[in-house]
Parts: structure tokens; sequence; C-alpha cells
């Protein structure tokens, strides 16, 4: 569960660097924020999904 609260971060942090890097029109910067945003927004939400809804809706605990 901690893995998909650190990721969840790392993706706020590449939100921040995709506007950081539209502000100086770096667009291979921005391109690259947004597929890491994508990728570990993916995973964050799924592992949080995986460790905390799921077990609610199962009634595994």
């Amino acid at each position: 569960m901690e893995l998909g609260f650190i990721m969840l971060v790392v993706t706020i942090l590449c939100v921040v660097a995709i506007v950081r890097e539209f502000k100086t029109q770096n667009m291979f910067g921005a391109a690259f924020a947004a597929l890491s945003a994508l990728v570990f927004g993916f995973f964050s939400i799924a592992t949080l999904y995986w460790e905390l809804i799921l077990p609610l809706f199962t009634g595994q605990a």
C-alpha cells in the first residue's frame, strides 16, 4: 500500500513538471513528463484500488 502512495507522489511531481516544461516551451521534457505521469498514475491508482477498494467489496480482510 505504501508503494501506491509513493507512486502517487511521483505522479503529482510529474504533473508539476509538465506545467513547468510547457512554460519553458520544452516539448520533449513535457512529453517525457506526461508519459511518466500516465505510467505512474496508472500504477498508483491500480495499486491503491487493489489494496484498499477491492477487499471492501470481496469481503477479504
